[in-house]
């Protein structure tokens, strides 16, 4: 099993805690579904599924506050008479109409290093490569993405606003992370899309930071719904 490690960094970033209904409030630390996100930004294949392992917090965890413009209002489908051509209202919005301005509690100048694999599901065309050829072949594709900066999108810091740098880590160096240690509370740590893949309920967890390291291998935490 090839294990990788990521190290990204941005200016900003927000992973919001579910529990604060209006404000944006952050977690103190990427969440293990966020850091999943950047992986799959890099690679994503119905065959492979990615998995976190461990987060280190390589910068020290600091804080920004501020307001934001948004629009309260999520954009519908064509109706049959709009996409026959037919006169019908607009599909737009006037954003003025429309504007909600929030307060937010966000990170900022982020780095974290990812520790994470994949496992190998098959293909979806029923092909014959084996697990062993399939997982190479992914690998070596996710290593040649990953060490050019190639994505399918941009990856992100929880929101897209957010966006982030990246680099593949593949040889030890000095930089260790913070020299913090501290119980992070309740946390999300993923979606279970295995239980229900239209509306997947959410999956928590309580990390620990030590010496800023947490540990997020969903074999060896405790993880609840």
């Amino acid at each position: 099993m090839s294990r990788w490690c990521l190290e990204v960094w941005g200016d900003y970033a927000c992973f919001t805690r579910p529990e604060m209904k209006v404000e944006r409030v952050s977690y103190d630390v990427i969440t293990p579904s966020a850091a999943r996100a950047i992986f799959e930004a890099i690679l994503w294949k119905p065959a492979i599924k990615w998995n976190i392992t461990k987060i280190e917090v390589m910068n020290p965890i600091k804080w920004a506050s501020i307001r934001r413009n948004e629009v309260g209002w999520v954009g519908g489908r064509p109706t049959q008479d709009q996409l026959k051509g037919h006169p019908t209202n607009p599909m737009g919005v006037y954003i003025e109409d429309r504007r909600q301005q929030r307060a937010g509690l966000i990170l900022k100048d982020v780095r974290y290093r990812l520790y994470g694999y994949f496992d190998y599901l098959g293909e979806a065309d029923n092909s014959e490569t084996d697990a062993e050829g399939g997982m190479a072949k992914f690998a070596a594709m996710f290593q040649r993405r990953a060490r050019k900066g190639q994505c399918f999108h941009r990856p992100y810091l929880g929101c897209r606003e957010f966006s982030c740098h990246f680099k593949l880590i593949e040889n030890d160096d000095e930089n260790l992370p913070i020299d913090e240690s501290r119980d992070l509370g309740f946390m999300l740590y993923d979606m279970d899309f295995e239980r229900d893949s239209k509306n997947p309920p959410p999956l928590f967890y309580r990390p620990a930071m030590v010496k800023g390291a947490i540990n997020t291998d969903r074999s060896e935490i405790e993880v609840f719904g």
